[in-house]
């Protein structure tokens, strides 16, 4: 009897060191889109009054680690018995990030070559807070499902000769890590004024924690902007690299240029056609329409 236990046990053992390596190697493959992970949901989580950062990053948390729930049995069942749907669903989820990317940069040029009008009209009623933070939380929760999806597939595809158990234990290790570690250095990066306002006080604005307090203060604004720019950048990255690694002429097309231009550059191209394809369905619709009654 005490014998079996201990084979159990060292089965287990086992199983665990077998996951423990697999875990380390999927996370040192997957350490590129965990870093535009971060990008992209840091820029969505932003903007938000501070009495909300946390609330909405707790309800952007909690849609991520569902996002996970579904994917991680959605993508180990594909795998199993249907393996080509998960480059479609890829590639959907690529068009998705390169159209909300392009998007992105599409309203910036416009914003900025737009001429101011000389008369002032009036301005239309605000949306109401609420909807606008529901809005972006939906967002963010959106992006979080084909990044996540990526993260998945790719940890995925580092225990594909793996056993069932280890594949299983494995990417959902990736999916728990991904969440918990993007989401809590967003929480550090949205709450690096209030650790500064709290330095300041304690150390009654003198002082090497005073210096540091106005640091983190003052770099907030700028950590924001650049979290943007990044995270804008980050989207296309991620779009180029799924449609070069699972579209077969993309992938043995050799232009000479550094992988990540050609990255950012598909991606930029697939995003700004369906940014235009997108643009004329919303022209159409909103055109007036012509009776051919007598």
């Amino acid at each position: 009897m005490a014998s079996g236990v201990f084979a159990v046990l060292d089965d287990i053992t086992a199983l665990m060191d077998d996951v423990a390596l697999a875990t380390k190697v999927a996370t040192r493959k997957t350490t590129g889109i965990l870093g535009d992970d971060l990008a992209v949901n840091a820029e969505k989580a932003t903007g938000f009054l501070a009495n909300r950062e946390l609330p909405v990053l707790w309800s952007i948390t909690k849609g991520s680690l569902l996002n996970k729930l579904i994917i991680v049995p959605l993508a180990l069942l594909l795998n199993a018995f249907f393996p080509v749907a998960i480059t479609f669903i890829l590639l959907l989820g690529g068009c998705y990030l390169a159209y909300e990317g392009a998007e992105k940069i599409v309203e910036y040029l416009g914003s900025v070559l737009k001429k101011k009008p000389s008369v002032v009209a009036s301005p239309e009623p605000a949306e109401p807070a609420p909807t606008q933070e529901q809005a972006k939380i939906k967002a963010a929760v959106t992006t979080d499902f084909i990044l996540s999806v990526e993260i998945v597939i790719i940890a995925l595809g580092t225990v594909a000769g793996q056993s069932t158990p280890v594949q299983i234990l494995t990417v959902s290790a990736v999916a728990l890590l991904a969440t918990v570690g993007v989401y809590g250095l967003v929480a550090l990066i949205v709450r690096m004024d209030d650790a500064g306002h709290r330095l300041i006080k304690a150390s009654a604005g003198k002082g090497i924690r005073s210096t540091i307090g106005h640091g983190l203060v003052g770099a907030l604004p700028i950590v924001i902007r650049l979290l943007s720019v990044v995270g804008t950048l980050a989207l296309l990255l991620v779009a180029g690299g799924i449609f070069i690694h699972n579209v077969p002429y993309l992938h043995t097309l050799h232009t000479g240029l550094p992988a990540t231009v050609n990255e950012f550059g598909i991606g930029l191209a697939v995003g700004l056609l369906l940014t235009g394809l997108l643009a004329l369905v919303k022209l159409f619709r909103s055109a007036p329409r012509v009776s051919n009654a007598n």
